[in-house]
């Protein structure tokens, strides 16, 4: 069964699992159900594949027997099948930050005190940086099962030496440099990536898009965005080629005609300016959106939206129409433009509010409800890799969540539930759809690290798999997600896990 109706793309490995945020239109959705409960989980014991640190997604292969996984040093060809889960090859990524084998296990188990103590384990111990996060985070699988990776300036494809033998090797197969083709002031590129229901690739930068032949990796068409803005997360699509970008300052959707990349609003391109703050002191990469845009309603005569968090500094979820404006839309209060559909500040629940209500996570989209999490602590460090390590057991964390509706007959959003005692570290929550949880990833100060799932309709907790002090129970950045009979995988600072309930 699938919610949010979104089509699956026939270009993708799979529908679930193929790219970042799970499917084309990033709902973070997951179809399979999950039983209620407490579970005491030791992930040392568990079936894992020691990788990493930032391990975003462990992704779906056109053979559902397997799963690529892929983190900022490595990616893997994983056996799945029978409630397995043990690597069957292992590829260095060339192109990442060569820690030695080993290290980064023994850096989990120290126990971090302060921030000076993780300083020295990433930037001493491991020799790494913020800037060696950027390998392999947003990742894709074709329905040929070719892996595509975005690193820096370079596009990567990846596949099987042999695809009827695994374990004879992960090789690269394709790449593109654009070193000559980056605008001047485009700090990293090609970060992104996605792909239309037509078989192209779509690349984004920091300041671009372009849209590639995905066999050959040649340009098809390109378009720029201001060099005053920086674009930090993916890209939703739907399945007419709409393509839906959000800068720190913009939200856009591109349109792919089959012969051009458009922004022209006789093709259905449009952009939209959205309200930004400050930068906050952790987490969160820039002043704009923490989110990645994603789509709401996919039916004709309903509305027809994409949301994400704007970047105000106690932000609001706001909804865009993604069509043609309707006749009977008018212009929101306190909005800087009618293609904004509505808005609603966030509140988590806090009272007093912190100085900043904001999210690096997408919103979570189930039908016409949402939920968002804040996740931006007081105190962090510039350096974003030692700030997820650091954060819950060294740095305080951010409290709060929200569940909201958009109502179709109003057109506007409502809040239905706030908890303003939940934690979520850096992780992306997701929803389990027939089972009606929502899940994140938290370090609470007397049980340590836990995913926490909360009834979808009223917010009362329902499940916990609490994995202790233990530094593995750091999802840092990733994804939550389950397997089809119900385990979780658990995409840690250490490598994914499965984690048998």
């Amino acid at each position: 069964m699938t919610y949010n109706k979104t089509v699956p793309n026939p270009f993708l490995s799979a529908a679930t699992y193929a790219l970042t945020h799970i499917d084309s239109s990033q709902s973070d959705v997951v179809p399979y159900e999950v039983k209620r409960g407490t579970f005491e989980v030791d992930l040392r014991t568990s079936p894992r594949v020691p990788t990493g640190p930032i391990s975003i997604i462990t992704l779906a292969s056109a053979d559902s027997n397997y799963m690529w996984g892929v983190s900022t040093q490595a990616i893997s060809y994983i056996d799945v099948s029978d409630n397995k889960f043990k690597e069957v090859v292992h590829y260095k990524d060339p192109a990442a930050k060569d820690t030695p084998d080993g290290k980064l296990d023994r850096v989990l188990q120290e126990t971090f005190k302060t921030i000076d103590d993780v300083k020295k384990a990433v930037n001493v111990e491991m020799g790494m940086d913020e800037k060696d996060i950027f390998a392999n985070i947003y990742t894709m699988v074709d329905k040929d099962n070719n892996l595509y990776s975005a690193y820096k300036r370079k596009i990567r494809v990846f596949s099987l030496v042999d695809a009827s033998n695994p374990e004879a090797g992960i090789e690269l197969v394709r790449e593109v440099d654009f070193e000559n083709d980056v605008a001047k002031g485009e700090t990293y590129f090609a970060m992104l990536v996605n792909m239309t229901y037509d078989g192209k690739l779509i690349v984004v930068g920091s300041q671009s898009a372009r849209i590639l032949d995905r066999e050959t990796l040649e340009v098809l068409g390109k378009t720029q965005f201001g060099d005053d803005e920086l674009i930090t997360n993916s890209i939703a699509v739907d399945s007419d080629n709409g393509i839906y970008v959000a800068s720190d300052k913009v939200m856009r959707k591109l349109v792919w005609t089959g012969t051009k990349l458009s922004t022209d609003e006789s093709d259905g391109a449009w952009s939209s300016e959205y309200s930004y703050g400050d930068t906050p002191p952790s987490v969160k990469f820039g002043k704009g959106t923490g989110s990645t845009p994603t789509l709401m309603g996919f039916d004709d005569n309903d509305d027809r939206l994409v949301v994400i968090t704007d970047g105000v500094n106690q932000m609001n979820i706001v909804a865009f129409w993604r069509d043609e404006i309707p006749d009977y839309a008018v212009q929101v209060a306190g909005t800087t433009s009618k293609r904004i559909a509505g808005q609603h500040k966030v509140t988590c629940g806090l009272d007093p509010k912190p100085a900043f209500i904001q999210s690096e996570q997408s919103v979570v989209v189930k039908d016409y409800e949402a939920f968002v999490v804040n996740n931006v602590r007081e105190h962090g460090d510039e350096d974003h890799l030692i700030d997820v390590f650091a954060g819950g057991p060294v740095l305080d964390p951010a409290y709060g969540c929200e569940r909201f509706e958009w109502d179709t007959k109003t057109h506007a959003w409502k809040s239905v539930w706030t908890r303003n005692d939940v934690i979520s570290i850096s992780t992306v929550p997701v929803v389990s759809g027939p089972s009606n949880i929502v899940f994140t990833n938290g370090f609470y100060k007397d049980t340590g690290w836990e995913v926490t799932g909360l009834d979808w309709n009223t917010g009362e907790t329902v499940f916990r798999t609490v994995f202790g002090f233990d530094n593995l129970g750091n999802g840092a950045y990733s994804i939550i997600q389950f397997f089809e009979n119900g385990d979780l995988l658990f995409n840690s600072l250490g490598g994914p896990t499965r984690v048998k309930l």
